[in-house]
């Protein structure tokens, strides 16, 4: 305890009073993200800096302290990166919330990490601009957050994700210095890329206390249509007509492409009573933001008959696109509801696998006795199966714990990524080590030990 409160007055020294939360009571809200099976221990304090000075501070003191930092955003994340350990410095960034500069004709923004994601989206459309990377979780997460774990979302099969936006960051390093990566040009190759190794680092290299993103014009209204299929074979088979052609004529490039299968339309119709269809295998939503987008949509029905689709249906105007997406977005706080608790898996793997992965996780499901229901980002074969079960049984606990395991599995004999976007974490760090081989695991370990040489910055994270 003298230790402790050591390392709090030192933090008082440069910091608010408001800034420094210790009460256990209020501490609890910060100890974890989304993620389950993951431990989170009790921090020594919460910081909530204002300032890039006061988050100096904070890395200074937590250096001469020998004390653990944890990074956190809006704790939306889904693997566990935010999660404290005991007598850590949990350093929420939510208070450092200023949209910096919009500049339409450089088309930049400077952020700083707590902007929510939706805010950032609704201040660029005021100047004609976007930034399309948008997390399901947009509403609520943080740009920071969705820098550290390089957060996709649904129109990444047009528009890439974040790591795709990020130009320059500022970064506070372990031991306080103050870091520029990067730049505000359109092009730019001097020295190493080290935006890019922040982002997706989950904390652990350093605290990104500002950023500046790409920005693209504003893109006309989605439009968009659901297709029915009989099965998710043919559902599949439909996105690889759509993206590769279909021999004579070429793919497309739809603003988005997403799956539902029938355990997930169950679930969204259970939660917000929209009534999609039940009776089908897999739903599966395109849209198009091109100028005129009724012909896109009309030769993506084509292909989606030509697959085996019992039923097209286009949305007749931007309001219908706009309810379809949000069923879409809906799906995994709706499959929450199904048994009370949830793990939500993050495979990726090649489109022309998407059929294999989804038929192997109904067979990891009928195995082990559970309902797992999986909507996905089908254009770039990034999937979500979503376990369901009561985490009050041990043993439906145990089984809902080993089909996450062999979904994983699964997901790397296809060729494929233990993450797509959701990032590693405590949830994934063993499998982390399986997909980078030795080598691969050496070699980022020691740009770890590179930038924190102390091991304070999120330990025990991805490694």
């Amino acid at each position: 305890m003298g230790d402790e409160r050591t390392l709090i007055q030192r933090l008082r020294e440069g910091l608010p009073g408001d800034a420094v939360l210790t009460d256990p009571d209020v501490t609890a809200a910060y100890v974890s993200d989304q993620a389950g099976f993951c431990p989170a221990g009790r921090p020594a304090a919460v910081v909530l800096p204002r300032t890039v000075e006061q988050v100096q501070h904070v890395l200074r003191t937590a250096t001469r302290t020998r004390t653990p930092v944890v990074p956190q955003g809006a704790r939306t994340g889904l693997s566990g990166a935010a999660n404290a350990i005991d007598g850590c410095l949990v350093l929420a960034l939510t208070k450092l919330d200023r949209i910096l500069e919009i500049n339409p004709v450089d088309r930049i923004a400077v952020v700083e990490p707590g902007v929510v994601n939706a805010a950032l989206s609704r201040a660029v459309a005021e100047q004609g601009l976007c930034y399309p990377p948008d997390p399901s979780s947009w509403e609520e997460c943080t740009i920071g957050g969705n820098i550290g774990t390089a957060s996709g979302g649904l129109c990444c099969v047009k528009y890439g994700v974040t790591a795709e936006y990020v130009l320059g960051l500022d970064v506070v390093l372990a031991d306080g210095r103050l870091l520029s990566t990067g730049r505000r040009t359109a092009k730019g190759v001097a020295g190493y890329d080290l935006t890019r190794l922040f982002v997706g680092s989950e904390g652990t290299l350093g605290v990104v206390v500002r950023a500046t993103l790409a920005l693209r014009p504003q893109p006309p209204q989605q439009l968009a249509l659901a297709a029915e299929f009989p099965s998710a074979e043919a559902a599949c088979a439909a996105v690889c007509r759509i993206m590769g052609g279909d021999g004579v004529r070429p793919g497309h490039t739809p603003a988005l492409l997403e799956l539902m299968d029938r355990t997930t339309l169950r679930a969204v119709n259970d939660l917000t009573k929209m009534g999609l269809p039940e009776t089908t295998e897999a739903l599966l939503l395109a849209a198009f933001d091109a100028p005129d987008p009724a012909k896109d949509l009309a030769a993506v029905a084509e292909l989606c008959t030509a697959a085996g689709a019992t039923q097209v249906v286009p949305a007749e105007d931007a309001v219908e696109s706009g309810l379809l997406l949000q069923a879409r977005r809906s799906a995994l706080v709706a499959l929450e509801k199904v048994k009370g608790t949830t793990m939500i898996d993050d495979v990726c793997v090649p489109r022309s696998r998407l059929a294999e992965m989804l038929t192997g996780v109904a067979a990891i499901a009928e195995r082990n006795g559970l309902t797992i229901g999986v909507c996905a980002h089908a254009g770039d074969g990034n999937t979500h199966p979503t376990v369901c079960f009561d985490a009050a049984d041990p043993d439906e606990s145990a089984r809902a714990r080993a089909s996450f395991e062999e979904i994983m599995a699964l997901g790397l004999e296809l060729g494929g990524t233990i993450t797509g976007e959701h990032g590693v974490g405590l949830l994934k760090k063993e499998w982390l080590a399986r997909e980078l081989g030795p080598v691969g695991l050496e070699l980022q370990r020691g740009v770890k030990q590179l930038f924190d040489p102390l091991n304070l910055l999120n330990p025990g994270k991805l490694f």
